[in-house]
């Protein structure tokens, strides 16, 4: 719950600093960056193991890092709400991934679980005069990939069961860091130095690395003490907590069609916890 709340409300606080004329991939590598640095603080005892890590912990960190970058980025451009709903498309993808990459079968209730995915993203993405129900910007196009990232990290993380915590954790966000990196010379805003920060600004981005950092210890410690199917489940609380906060916070109302394909879209993804 702690979790999904913080995923709910973390889209905020970026917001904050993209008014203060930082850039969204700024914000994430100087955001994860503290995180890193106070986690590997954490983990000090255990950098000597950095040399042994498996190849699946690099994959990790690259697909983890496009997703959680693409996602905030989505978050501070786009209507939250849609955003979200498009990211929760996740469990479709992660069925296609898991049906090619792990030779699990797709059964009927994964149909199902297609079948309705898809026809809510059609109903939330149509719109009248447009003859596809296609992403209608950037922010959503980030939305989506992010949503296929996270159904790639899932797939990674099954294989991966012998990754610790820690190197799950610093992965992610040493990945999105590198990603930040990466994007940097893409940005249309200079990328700032720390001299340019005022304290409330460090302070803004602090709060936000300790909610990253506490969403990602909890969560983690959350789904190895309940069944995966009920944590999955407690995950959408995430879209209660945004709707709210984007209501209250940035004035966004959805129209009716959204409201209809996010409900198909939340139904199919219960169906799919049930089914796990």
């Amino acid at each position: 719950m702690f979790g999904a709340t913080a995923w709910g409300v973390i889209w905020y606080p970026y917001r904050i600093m993209q008014e203060a004329g930082v850039s969204g991939v700024a914000s994430s590598f100087y955001t994860y960056l503290i995180a890193a640095v106070l986690g590997g603080m954490l983990f000090a005892r255990h950098w000597r193991g950095l040399k042994d890590l498996p190849p699946s912990a690099y994959w990790l960190a690259l697909v983890a890092g496009w997703t959680n970058l693409s996602y905030v980025l989505a978050v501070i451009d786009g209507e939250v709400m849609r955003v979200m709903l498009l990211f929760y498309l996740s469990p479709l993808w992660t069925l296609i991934l898991a049906h090619f990459w792990l030779k699990e079968k797709i059964g009927w209730h994964g149909v199902i679980v297609m079948a309705v995915s898809l026809t809510g993203a059609f109903i939330m993405l149509w719109q009248p005069g447009n003859s596809l129900p296609i992403p209608h910007n950037e922010a959503e196009w980030l939305a989506l990939s992010a949503g296929i990232g996270f159904a790639l990290t899932n797939v990674i993380t099954r294989k991966s069961t012998h990754l610790s915590l820690r190197v799950k954790s610093m992965a992610v966000w040493l990945g999105v860091i590198g990603m930040s990196i990466v994007m940097m010379p893409l940005e249309h805003l200079p990328f700032p130095g720390p001299a340019f920060f005022t304290l409330t600004n460090w302070l803004v981005m602090g709060l936000i690395a300790l909610l990253l950092m506490a969403a990602t210890f909890l969560v983690q410690y959350g789904i190895t003490q309940i069944q995966a199917s009920r944590a999955a489940v407690i995950f959408l609380f995430e879209l209660v907590v945004a709707a709210i906060a984007s209501y209250y916070l940035a004035n966004e109302v959805m129209t009716w069609n959204e409201w209809v394909g996010g409900l198909l879209i939340v139904a199919s993804a219960v169906y799919a916890a049930s089914q796990e």
